[in-house]
C-alpha cells in the first residue's frame, strides 16, 4: 500500500509507517492540482494545514483508506464527505496538548509580569521596578472553554498556581476532576478572571467570541486564544481592551491567518492577501501595538517534542486500522 506525504513530518513518522510495510512517496512541492492528479494512486495521505482537503479533492482519492493530519483541528478536511467514501480520519491532539498547555501558561506569566515591556527597558538602558510590577495567577479563577485535549492540559499546567479553575464544554458533562470544575457558561462568565480558549473551528465556533459574548462576563477579564484565530472578532476585542472590559490579552492565533497556518490574511473582508507592514488593518495594528497583548505567530502546539509525539500519534493510529 502507498501512502503519500505532502508536508514535511518527523522522521518518527516515515520511518514508521516504512516499518508497517507502506510505501512512502514524499511530494512537499507540487501544486494542488498535481497532487490531485496522482491522487488515485495511493491508500493513505499525510498532510499537515498546506491546503484544504475539500469534496472536489477527496473524489481524486479513490483508493484512500485514510487521511492523517500531522495536528489537532480538522477544519481543512471535508469531513462528511470523506465519511461517506469510508476514508478513515487521522488526528493527533495527544501529541501537541501538553505544548499547547505549556504555552498558554508561558504567555500569561508573560503578560502578568511585563515581560515583554521589562526585558526591552532593561536592554535600552531603563531599570524600572514600580512601573513593572506584575500580578499574580494564584487567587484568581480560570474559566476554560473547551475541555478536549487542550483545555484538559491546561487545567492540569494550572496545578500549583493556587488558582480556581473552571470548564465549560457544551458537548461534554461529568468531566469535574482533581484539576478543575465542571460549570456552564453563564457561571463561567460570572467568575472568571481568566478565560482561555480550547475549541475547535466549526461553524459554531466562527466569530464566537465578540461584543456579546465579551459584555456577557461580569468582570474585566483576560483572554488566552491558543486554539483558532477565527472564533474571536478582532475589531470587537479590541473594543473590549479599549474600554477595559478586557485587561488583557494573550493571543497565539489571529483572525487573519490563512488556512495552512503559514502565513496571514490581512485584509479579512475579501481584499485579498496582505503581508505584515502594509495595509494594516486598525484592530490588528492596535494589538501589536499594544503592551497588555502578548501575540505569536500560532505555535503553541509547536515544539521539538511535540513533533515527535504527534509523529508517533500517526504511526500508532494508523497501525490500529491494520489495513496491511
Amino acid at each position: 500500500m502507498k501512502v503519500l506525504i505532502i508536508d514535511t513530518v518527523d522522521p518518527i513518522l516515515t520511518d514508521g509507517l516504512r516499518d508497517l510495510g507502506f510505501e512512502l512517496e514524499e511530494d512537499y512541492t507540487s501544486s494542488k492540482v498535481e497532487i490531485m492528479a496522482k491522487l488515485p494512486n495511493y491508500q493513505g495521505m499525510v498532510i499537515r494545514s498546506r491546503f484544504p482537503v475539500d469534496k472536489a479533492f477527496i473524489e481524486c482519492g479513490t483508493s484512500l483508506k485514510f487521511i492523517a493530519r500531522v495536528g489537532a483541528g480538522m477544519e481543512n478536511i471535508d469531513i462528511p464527505f470523506a465519511e461517506s467514501k469510508n476514508i478513515n480520519l487521522i488526528k493527533a491532539p495527544e501529541g501537541n496538548r501538553d505544548a499547547v498547555g505549556e504555552h498558554a501558561i508561558g504567555m500569561l506569566l508573560m503578560l502578568f509580569n511585563n515581560l515583554k515591556r521589562a526585558d526591552a527597558e532593561v536592554r535600552n538602558g531603563q531599570w524600572r521596578r514600580e512601573a513593572n510590577r506584575g500580578l499574580e495567577i494564584q487567587g484568581k479563577t480560570v474559566g476554560i472553554i473547551g475541555y478536549g485535549y487542550m483545555g484538559s492540559a491546561f487545567a492540569e499546567k494550572l496545578q500549583g498556581f493556587g488558582c480556581k479553575v473552571l470548564a465549560y464544554d457544551k458537548y461534554k458533562s461529568g468531566f469535574g476532576n482533581v484539576y478543575v470544575e465542571e460549570t456552564s457558561l453563564t457561571d463561567l462568565q460570572e467568575q472568571a478572571d481568566i478565560v482561555s480558549l480550547h475549541i475547535p473551528q466549526s461553524e459554531e465556533t466562527l466569530g464566537m467570541v465578540g461584543f456579546e459574548f465579551i459584555n456577557a462576563f461580569a468582570k474585566p477579564f483576560y483572554l488566552i486564544n491558543t486554539a483558532r484565530g477565527k472564533s474571536v472578532k478582532t475589531a470587537d476585542l479590541v473594543d473590549a481592551l479599549k474600554s477595559g472590559k478586557v485587561l488583557g490579552a494573550c493571543l497565539d492565533v489571529l483572525e487573519y491567518e490563512k488556512a495552512s497556518f503559514e502565513d496571514m490574511f490581512l485584509s479579512p473582508a475579501g481584499g485579498g492577501a496582505r503581508r505584515v507592514g502594509v495595509d494594516l488593518p486598525a484592530a490588528f495594528q492596535y494589538l501589536i501595538e499594544a503592551e497588555n497583548v502578548i501575540l505569536s505567530p500560532h505555535i503553541a502546539g509547536w515544539t521539538i517534542e511535540s513533533n515527535q509525539k504527534m509523529a508517533q500519534t500517526i504511526v500508532n493510529k494508523v497501525k490500529a486500522l491494520k489495513l496491511i
